[in-house]
């Protein structure tokens, strides 16, 4: 009877609101290639599990000591049972082998040369993406064509790093001076979804921050965000009209100075939902600035992303940024381009902006969805946080240095001047605006 309700935990485990990151629900066939073999060896080591352990059961019983019974004689063996415990343990592994190998050699075959090829490229602690085909560098999330193959070349650009999408299939390894290979076809019968994806791999103290979000989309609405995607993000809008008295919005921070309560927002605030999927409008929400700001047309619409694929980590203590600037893109822009920022990033469209990748590339930087190894959600809050200290934020051997004038930055163990390239909170809300002005 106590066995009863611990065999039920196991029901449901293919509700992706509940389980989001079940392999028992596989949307490639890939995952179902693996998810077969995993049912058949479960089922032949169910059985043998049965019949041994009955067999077993049934000697205890059958042959236990009784009252009255005379000592037993011993024997040498019995040859045809003895070659029988040889036969069908060599029978089973054939069994189990053949089914094997033939996955071994399904999953590990060349992709079809016509597959959609994309270039993964394991940092720490956030993944590249880059679609060779399309000209198209992105980070964080990635969007396949429903339908359609895609061929995964895997390289790390530091330490080890796997790759791993638990509803699709495909766990790799990233290994360094190696190229490593993967590919799947989402399922044609799928609709359009967001999956979780991860590093599974130890690779430092953020490992647990490497996430990323994998959308997919029927092929047509691939092909107009690819190319949406390859086209130059340009600012070329007028400057905002900043208010003669700005007054604070309600995901604002608190100035230096003010109470401790004032300064850190409230954890239910910012986190939302459970990994469960129970729900949670909060956490979703924290997301709407960010959608509001994405051409609909070319990414994955906001309203369909399922609650566990929203950012719920929440902010960390300490974290302050003065409340009420008003972000003006155009000069972002300006102070973006002559920042040491242009030594770590590129922007498709800004010519100061495009020599060094040490960084994600950040072109239509505000169409993604999330941000810092999709940690967060790509909201004006949590992006200007993030430039201010990165290293607070994810963890202190974040490569991205401390922005924020008169912070400590805990790598170079010294406070952050001007001639560091220190940035005012008014000058990070400028270059927030410029990159949500980037669709």
């Amino acid at each position: 009877m106590l066995a009863v309700p611990l065999l039920l935990t196991a029901c449901g485990l293919t509700d992706p609101n509940k389980y989001p990151n079940t392999t028992f629900a596989p949307h490639s066939e890939f995952g179902a290639q693996i998810n077969d073999l995993w049912n058949l060896l479960l089922r032949l080591g169910t059985f043998v599990f049965i019949f041994v352990e009955g067999l077993l059961f049934y000697a205890i019983f059958r042959f236990r000591a009784r009252p009255g019974d005379s000592r037993p004689k011993p024997v040498h063996g019995n040859t045809t049972l003895e070659i029988l415990w040889t036969v069908i343990p060599a029978v089973i592994l054939v069994v189990i082998a053949v089914p094997t190998v033939r996955t071994i050699f399904q999953t590990q075959a060349k992709a079809d040369p016509r597959a959609l090829q994309v270039e993964v490229y394991g940092h720490q602690w956030w993944w590249e993406f880059r679609y060779p085909q399309y000209g198209v560098t992105t980070a964080d999330e990635l969007y396949l064509p429903i339908g359609r193959p895609v061929n995964f070349s895997l390289q790390t650009r530091d330490v080890l790093h796997s790759f791993w999408i638990p509803e699709l299939g495909g766990k790799r390894d990233l290994i360094s001076n190696h190229t490593n290979y993967l590919w799947f076809t989402p399922d044609s019968n799928s609709v359009p979804n967001a999956w979780n994806g991860s590093c599974n791999e130890y690779c430092g103290e953020s490992h647990a921050f490497m996430r990323f979000r994998v959308f997919v989309v029927p092929g047509a609405d691939f092909e107009r965000w690819a190319h949406h995607q390859a086209a130059p993000a340009m600012y070329t809008g007028p400057a905002p009209t900043i208010p003669a008295t700005p007054t604070p919005t309600k995901t604002s921070l608190a100035p230096a100075g003010a109470s401790s309560s004032s300064l850190v927002r409230p954890v239910s605030a910012v986190t939302g939902g459970d990994v469960q999927g129970t729900g949670n409008a909060a956490a979703a929400a924290t997301m709407q600035e960010a959608a509001a700001a994405t051409d609909t047309t070319a990414v994955y619409p906001r309203e369909r992303i399922p609650v566990y694929a929203v950012p719920t980590s929440p902010i960390p203590d300490g974290m302050t940024f003065t409340p009420g600037l008003v972000g003006r893109p155009d000069s972002g822009l300006r102070i973006f381009s002559t920042h040491p920022c242009i030594g770590c990033h590129i922007i498709k469209g800004n010519p100061m902006a495009a020599f060094s990748q040490i960084g994600p590339n950040l072109t239509h930087f505000a169409s993604r969805y999330t941000m810092a190894g999709s940690l967060y959600p790509n909201d004006t809050e949590h992006l200007r946080l993030w430039i201010k200290d990165a290293r607070g934020m994810k963890g202190l051997r974040v490569l991205m240095p401390t922005a924020g004038l008169g912070l400590w930055d805990p790598q170079l163990k010294a406070k952050v001047t001007t001639g560091m390239g220190g940035l005012t909170d008014q000058q990070i809300a400028d270059i927030v605006a410029y990159l949500q002005a980037l669709k």
